[in-house]
């Protein structure tokens, strides 16, 4: 059974297409698309009109359009007023034909590491449906929705936001029966003025919130009040607080694993996550109250978590040999590079604090922090138990840590550096924001298991 018809994507859109045609996906990138989607050509960094022609060549069935492109007159286009509109149209339209039980994930920190324990634990048990990467912004949301099957049983949508007034239309799109706040931190800071006012926007997800529906809420932050208040809807508590109807017991971290124990309102469970870190177990528990809400079965839930990992960028670690075959050791690489926060980095520092061998922070500055920013950075010195500091950027520059290392304005200028700071059996983590280019030095790090990638003079990486 096809995803999309000519005829039901027309109706959805209200636009107008002369080709018949039948899409089994829905894409929004030419370079993932895939022979049977449809290609949305959405107007962002550069114009998706552009590149209409490569995706037909590539097997598109259709485009989504808002004019013609050249020389593609009689060609399969589905012709909107507004390309974004049209994509929010048949995310729209595709939650309203499924009967899916929706859960809808926001917060500060743990959104996709969340969505993705989600994915884990609801493997065989039904047709579940869940966000890819971190698609949780404007285009995110309705591409996610558009490409849920009618027969979707449970889906998992990510809704995230950096500036005031975007969650509340993203979750009125997605009509959740959970409604997911993982926590409330200080993020984004340079489009509000304090912690309130991100939980207030946070609780903007329940504006969405289906009849009956059950709000999540992590009991253990300060705006729990603020989150409370916004919910008006049957609310379950998660954390370590005593109020929690899902409590975190104790968590043991080690040998790649935690080990969770959890009181529930169907009692103790103990169950283990396939990646290190306390703040991992917090999220879990959460999670489980996702799971509970939904009526999912815990107790395959809880086995399959077993299997879950970190995704990549967000906590994924793997052995680095240095040299050919390992031949001068290996070092372990925790990749957190994707993106950071205040809350995030620490967590991630506590959780490199707890391994074994010699502990090597590399970190990136933390954007979008406003005026904050200099005193966020400093709050880090005071995390004890990291061997050596090494940083790129000019507010993690002015951090006084006792261990510090090297100093770089860039995160290429670190890569053509950092080989010669590694050693056999350190555990290397790597965070930073997006905008830090924080991949470039795991590239520079993956890339030591070549003896002569070690030899590069600076500036040649």
């Amino acid at each position: 059974m096809s995803l999309w018809t000519r005829d039901e994507a027309v109706a959805a859109t209200g636009g107008t297409c002369a080709v018949d045609w039948a899409a089994n996906g829905v894409s929004i990138d030419t370079r993932t698309l895939e022979k049977g989607d449809l290609f949305v050509a959405l107007s962002a960094s550069r114009d998706g009109h552009d590149f209409v022609a490569q995706a037909l060549e590539k097997g598109a069935v259709a485009a989504l359009v808002s004019r013609i492109p050249a020389g593609l007159k009689n060609a399969p286009l589905l012709l909107v007023p507004d390309v974004l509109k049209g994509l929010e149209a048949l995310g729209i339209a595709a939650r309203a034909r499924t009967n899916a039980r929706v859960i809808a994930i926001t917060g500060s920190v743990g959104k996709t590491g969340s969505k993705e324990m989600l994915r884990v634990a609801l493997e065989g048990q039904g047709n579940i449906h869940v966000a890819e990467k971190s698609y949780n912004n404007h285009e995110g949301v309705p591409l996610t929705l558009a490409r849920m099957p009618v027969d979707t049983d449970i889906a998992v949508i990510e809704i995230g936001m950096n500036h005031p007034g975007e969650i509340a239309p993203l979750a009125k799109m997605a009509r959740p029966h959970v409604a997911f706040i993982t926590t409330v931190a200080p993020v984004h800071l340079a489009a509000f003025s304090d912690i309130e006012e991100i939980a207030a926007e946070k609780a903007e997800i329940f504006k969405g919130l289906e009849p009956g529906g059950i709000a999540i809420l992590n009991a253990d932050i300060e705006t729990l009040p603020i989150l409370a208040k916004h919910a008006s809807a049957k609310t379950l508590l998660f954390g370590q607080s005593k109020t929690a109807d899902f409590r975190l017991l104790s968590c043991d971290v080690g040998n790649g694993a935690t080990v969770v124990r959890a009181n529930t309102p169907m009692g103790e469970i103990m169950f283990k996550l396939g990646g290190e870190g306390a703040h991992l177990a917090q999220n879990a528990v959460g999670v489980l109250a996702g799971l509970y809400a939904l009526k999912a079965d815990l107790g395959r839930a809880t086995l399959a978590l077993a299997s879950w990992h970190p995704p990549e960028g967000r906590g994924a670690r793997q052995q680095i040999p240095l040299g050919p075959k390992g031949l001068d050791g290996h070092f372990t690489l925790i990749n957190e590079s994707y993106n950071a926060n205040p809350a995030s980095t620490r967590a991630a520092l506590e959780t490199l604090a707890q391994q074994a061998g010699r502990k090597v922070a590399i970190l990136g500055d933390m954007l979008e922090l406003g005026g904050t920013a200099p005193a966020l950075h400093a709050a880090l010195a005071g995390i004890e138990g990291i061997d050596i500091t090494h940083t790129v950027g000019p507010l993690m520059a002015a951090v006084p840590f006792g261990n510090r290392g090297l100093r770089a304005e860039t995160s290429s200028e670190l890569a053509a550096q950092i080989g010669r700071q590694i050693q056999a059996g350190d555990v290397v983590m790597v965070k930073g924001s997006l905008g830090m280019k924080m991949a470039k030095i795991i590239d520079a790090l993956m890339n030591l298991s070549d003896a002569e990638s070690q030899q590069k003079p600076e500036g040649k990486f």
